[in-house]
């Protein structure tokens, strides 16, 4: 079940001394919390339910209050722990637009040099994102996440199709011959 089940918030540590829980978002929709009862922790390979009291979103983070977490100590512990949610629970998006997980593993192929290799990572640079493409016969590739270089994404079919600029490969000596 881990594997259907996506990040939405790291536990960065205790805030206060009642149990409450300082919490990262790995959600672009904080909002999502308003009204939930329930969450799913993980911590390591352990999988667990806890009950919400109450969320609130203070200076960029979420504060968290549950159920049975009472102390200082108690909240230190779950430290590093993730929160989750199940796939179907996602925030949907505008179309082209995709979650990182719906990226991750989608085969990459040039037009012109066919497989590149599968994107393994997303890096956030704030102008756009670019996809680390790796496991293909041309090592690590770094791929703009633009219009110009990104022809088509196609996730059911677990395929990135993409047309690259000049020098994001670096081709080889062109087969010279002595």
């Amino acid at each position: 079940m881990m594997e259907d089940l996506v990040a939405v918030g790291e536990v960065c540590g205790p805030f206060g001394t009642e149990g409450k829980l300082k919490v990262r978002l790995l959600t672009d929709f904080p909002e999502r919390f308003s009204g939930m009862k329930e969450i799913l922790v993980q911590q390591g390979n352990s999988l667990k339910v806890l009950a919400i009291e109450y969320a609130f979103l203070s200076g960029g983070f979420m504060i968290f209050k549950f159920r049975g977490i009472d102390t200082r100590e108690q909240a230190r512990s779950l430290v590093r722990a993730h929160l989750k949610v199940p796939v179907s629970e996602v925030f949907p998006l505008p179309e082209d637009c995709y979650y990182i997980f719906q990226l991750k593993g989608l085969e990459v192929y040039d037009e012109a040099r066919g497989y590149l290799g599968k994107i393994s990572d997303v890096i956030l640079t704030g102008a756009n994102d670019v996809y680390v493409v790796q496991g293909g016969p041309f090592g690590e590739v770094l791929i703009p996440a633009i219009k110009e270089v990104v022809r088509d994404i196609r996730l059911e079919e677990g395929r990135v199709e993409v047309q690259l600029i000049p020098g994001l490969i670096e081709e080889g000596d062109g087969g010279d011959e002595d």
